[in-house]
């Protein structure tokens, strides 16, 4: 085990949700955040907008629904990543999907027929371009 693992290990809930936010958080840190235990850990680390492609494909596949819905708001998914969120089984990420300005017209048609109504008023309203917020000593976040 490499002692930058080591210590992750043995830091609190706490720090490591520090950590998920930091504004300069190195590297090394990275791999550990986005495969961490705490579900609430990965959700914060997933509203990053600085995160890469491989980890928001990790983040996307993560079993927990609100780590999943908070990749479905970026701006930045690749077609396939838009594909997976439309054919979500959770009716809450395909409601945030919905909105996202990177749907296809064939998406959006295949949306309004959603079994859910909140997914079906969602895709009527259309795109919705998300906003980011950073708070002091922190990365910039998808809101």
């Amino acid at each position: 085990m490499t002692d930058l693992k080591q210590q992750y290990k043995a830091m609190t809930f706490e720090e490591r949700m520090d950590l998920a936010l930091s504004a300069d958080l190195e590297d090394g840190w990275r791999p550990l955040l986005v495969r961490d235990q705490h579900a609430q850990v990965k959700a914060y680390f997933s509203r990053r907008m600085d995160l890469t492609p491989e980890e928001v494909a990790l983040l996307l596949a993560d079993p927990n629904q609100t780590v999943r819905l908070n990749c479905a708001k970026r701006p930045d998914l690749n077609p396939d990543q838009v594909e997976a969120c439309v054919n979500d089984r959770d009716p809450n990420l395909r409601y945030f999907v919905a909105r996202n300005p990177l749907l296809t017209e064939a998406q959006r048609e295949r949306l309004m027929d959603d079994e859910d109504e909140l997914v079906r008023i969602a895709v009527r309203k259309g795109p919705k371009k998300r906003g980011t917020r950073a708070r002091p000593g922190q990365a910039e976040m998808i809101r």
